[in-house]
């Protein structure tokens, strides 16, 4: 808020140059020069305060450093020691890898451990990874994701420390959380230290959806938070070790490198794609409300351009749009693959639109279930552990109203954000 002060304060000597050159005030008299001088300096003032506070996102953007970028936090806690790294194509310091970084500055990197999508980030969703050595730096990449969810204590002989750098999205059901808990895991168990290089949660700006009922846990869902959290790894990981979350109420040895110049206020537009299929802001924002749809027959665009910004399904009859998935990269085999689907494209949806509504948004899982003809096979057994409990799909077969379905998510949502605030690094999105 300082820039827009300082925007304003700073324009009010360029007023006086708005004034017509030919003016000549002994006409007219002086109460009525005052009026208008403070008439023009009160409309110029606004004009530049509601610039500036359009253009205020993009200030906050500006400043915000990640905890990679702060290499001199970190890189004296990893100099002469063995450490390990879990890391993917978000891990970036500028425009240059962690891993790149790291061996510049001469630092050992025994082994990488690679979540969903893989160490490079191409994989589709659900894709096995494959152990492997990288081509370039032949360091050792060993996958968490699939059979395997955590390090081995054979994976982590003779490591020293272990770092995490990824780019979440602020989701329960992205997996990058999930294998940041079970990392924990690991960590506690074979007595390893976890340094995390923080990120801006690009959701980070508020909290909804249902709480996961542990009867529903899977890799898509392992901890008791709501679908959207409003949580930095760091701060996630804060409140794992601090609510003994950890298998066996273990403990981590945690410590993290905070961001500068972030808070939950702060709309962060990612520099990497944090999955094959987020490819744009647009994406990221819908996909909190959007991924539901994975445990439908309801096609989220996997397969076009534009994944995770258009639904439907052959056949739709209210829709906006057309689509036929392909088989593309990050989407080999996506629902319905060449057939054509009548759907809804949300790609115009803006910044903007997201601010304004800062909640989970239902109505498009609720209208497509009505429109949907054969409404006994529209959930699969996969939507109940999206949603981390049976009652959001037995809510709306009961076709009950939005908001009473909203009112059910208490008052398990407000002991969590009690929760929450015990664990946060940043300001918050409502101080």
């Amino acid at each position: 808020m300082q820039a827009i002060y300082f925007l304003a304060a700073a324009s009010l000597p360029g007023l006086f140059y708005l004034w017509p050159a030919n003016f000549n005030a002994k006409f007219m008299h002086l109460s009525f020069s005052i009026a208008r001088i403070h008439f023009f300096n009160m409309y110029f003032v606004t004009i530049v305060v509601a610039i500036a506070l359009q253009l205020q996102p993009f200030i906050s953007q500006a400043q915000v450093v990640t905890g990679a970028e702060r290499t001199g936090e970190y890189l004296p806690l990893l100099r002469g020691k063995n450490i390990a790294l879990v890391v993917n194509q978000t891990s970036v310091v500028g425009k240059k890898h962690l891993v790149d970084t790291l061996l510049y500055h001469g630092i050992r990197i025994k082994k990488i451990f690679a979540p969903e999508h893989g160490f490079r980030g191409d994989a589709d969703a659900g894709e096995e990874i494959n152990s492997s050595i990288d081509a370039k730096t032949k360091i050792p990449i060993v996958s968490i994701y699939g059979q395997r969810t955590k390090p081995t204590p054979a994976d982590l002989a003779g490591v020293d420390i272990l770092v995490y750098d990824i780019q979440d999205v602020g989701v329960r059901f992205y997996t990058y959380v999930s294998t940041l808990h079970y990392v924990m895991e690991a960590c506690a168990e074979n007595n390893i230290p976890l340094l995390i290089l923080d990120r801006p949660n690009p959701n980070g700006h508020y909290i909804d959806g249902p709480v996961l009922d542990s009867a529903f846990a899977s890799f898509v869902g392992v901890d008791r938070v709501p679908v959207v959290y409003g949580m930095t790894p760091a701060e996630y990981a804060r409140m794992l070790n601090g609510e003994q979350w950890l298998k066996s109420k273990a403990t981590c040895m945690l410590s993290y490198v905070a961001c500068t110049g972030y808070d939950h206020k702060t709309f962060y537009s990612l520099p990497v794609n944090p999955s094959p299929n987020l490819r744009s802001m647009t994406a990221i924002y819908l996909y909190p409300s959007i991924c539901f749809f994975e445990g439908t027959p309801i096609s989220v665009g996997r397969g076009t351009t534009l994944p995770f910004m258009l639904i439907g399904y052959p056949g739709f009859k209210n829709g906006n749009t057309t689509f036929k998935p392909l088989s593309l990269p990050g989407a080999k085999n996506p629902p319905y693959l060449n057939q054509e689907c009548e759907g809804l494209n949300l790609s115009g949806l803006n910044t903007g639109f997201f601010r304004e509504q800062p909640h989970l948004m239902l109505h498009w899982l609720l209208s497509m279930y009505d429109s949907y003809p054969e409404k006994d096979k529209f959930f699969t057994s996969f939507f109940d552990k999206l949603a981390g409990t049976d009652q959001l799909r037995k809510q709306i077969v009961q076709r009950l109203p939005e908001m009473e379905i909203r009112r059910s998510w208490e008052p398990a949502l407000s002991q969590f954000k009690n929760i929450r605030k015990k664990y946060l690094l940043y300001p918050d999105f409502n101080e």
